[in-house]
C-alpha cells in the first residue's frame, strides 16, 4: 500500500508578532492560505524493519534527520510504538528557502499520510499539536486552508474560503534563513498591523476589504539583506497588481490581481526582472489535503 499526499505551499496574507516568549519563540498573529503550488509526497511502508528513508528530486536537500519529513515520520513512529518503517519520496515544486513553507508542507503531508497508513485516527487538532514539535508552520500545513494562526503556530482557526483572485509569485535568487530573520526581529521598534480588522475582512470574503489590511512585519527585517524584495514589490504594483507583499520570512514576493488578464500581464512583465515567477490561485475545497 502507498499513499500520495499533496503538500500545498502557504502564503501569509497577514503576519505580525506582538512579543517573544521566554523560550525565544515568537508569538504569532497570522492569516494564512494554501495555494495551488504544491509538492507531492509518496509514503510506502517497509514491512520488515523500522527504517525511515527520504528521497527528493533535488540533490542538495538533506535526506536524513535534518529533513522535516523524516522528523515527522520519526515522531509518529516513536510516539505510537510503530514497528514499521516507511519510504518517503518527495517531488518538489515549491521553491526552497522561499518563505512558502515547503519543508513544513512536506512534513504535514507525511503526518496526514501516516495517520491513514498506520490507522492512528488522530484529529487535525492532534496532528497540528504534534506538528509544532517539528516547525511552527507545520500545524497550519496540516490544515492547508485559509486560517487564522496564533500562539507559537499551533492555534489554527479555519476561516471562510477567500474570494476568487490570482497570485503572481516572484522569488529572488537569494535564500533566507528563517531562524536568522527571527533572531533579528526588533520588537521595540516593530510596527504592527490590525489583526482583528484582518480577521473581519477575511470573514467578509470581500477582496476590497482584505487588501488594505494585509501586512507582513518581517519585510523590513529581511529587506535589510535582500533589497530585491522592495524592488519586486514596486514592479508588481507598476505592472498592475492591486497589492504586493512578502510571504513568511521571505524572500518570495506575491502580487494579487482580481482578474486573470491583469495577473497574466504582471506575470509576463515580471519574467524580465526575476528568474522564478509563477502564476497561481488560492487552494480551496477541491484540494486533496482537505479531504
Amino acid at each position: 500500500m502507498e499513499i500520495i499526499e499533496k503538500a500545498p505551499a502557504k502564503l501569509n496574507l497577514f503576519l505580525d508578532t506582538p512579543f517573544r516568549h521566554p523560550d525565544g519563540a515568537p508569538e504569532w498573529q497570522m492569516v494564512m492560505t494554501a495555494i495551488d503550488l504544491a509538492d507531492y509526497v509518496k509514503v510506502t511502508p517497509y514491512f520488515k524493519n523500522q527504517l525511515i528513508t527520504v528521497e527528493t528530486d533535488l540533490g542538495f536537500l538533506p535526506q536524513d534527520q535534518r529533513n522535516l519529513a523524516f522528523q515527522a515520520a520519526k515522531i509518529l513512529q516513536k510516539r505510537f510504538a510503530i514497528n514499521q518503517g516507511v519510504q518517503i519520496k518527495i517531488r518538489k515544486k515549491i521553491p526552497v528557502a522561499a518563505g512558502m513553507g515547503g519543508g513544513s508542507a512536506d512534513a504535514a503531508a507525511v503526518l496526514r499520510a501516516l495517520n491513514k497508513l498506520w490507522n492512528l485516527e488522530l484529529s487535525r487538532v492532534e496532528l497540528a499539536r504534534i506538528g509544532l514539535l517539528i516547525d511552527s508552520d507545520v500545524p497550519f500545513c496540516v490544515y492547508s486552508q485559509t486560517a487564522a494562526v496564533s500562539g507559537k503556530g499551533e492555534i489554527i482557526e479555519p476561516l471562510p474560503d477567500l474570494p476568487p483572485f490570482w497570485i503572481v509569485l516572484a522569488k529572488p535568487r537569494a535564500s533566507v534563513s528563517t531562524a536568522g530573520v527571527l533572531k533579528k526581529i526588533p520588537y521595540s521598534k516593530l510596527g504592527h498591523g490590525d489583526y482583528n480588522k484582518m480577521l473581519l475582512a477575511t470573514a467578509s470574503q470581500d477582496l476590497k476589504q482584505i487588501l488594505p489590511v494585509m501586512t507582513n512585519v518581517l519585510e523590513t527585517v529581511t529587506q535589510t539583506n535582500v533589497p530585491e524584495i522592495l524592488r519586486l514589490k514596486h514592479k508588481m504594483i507598476e505592472f498592475g497588481a492591486q497589492t504586493a507583499q512578502m510571504t513568511g520570512s521571505g524572500p518570495t514576493v506575491f502580487g494579487i490581481c482580481e482578474h486573470y488578464s491583469r495577473a497574466q500581464h504582471v506575470y509576463n512583465s515580471l519574467k524580465g526582472f526575476c528568474e522564478t515567477v509563477q502564476l497561481v490561485r488560492p487552494c480551496h475545497l477541491h484540494c486533496e489535503c482537505r479531504q
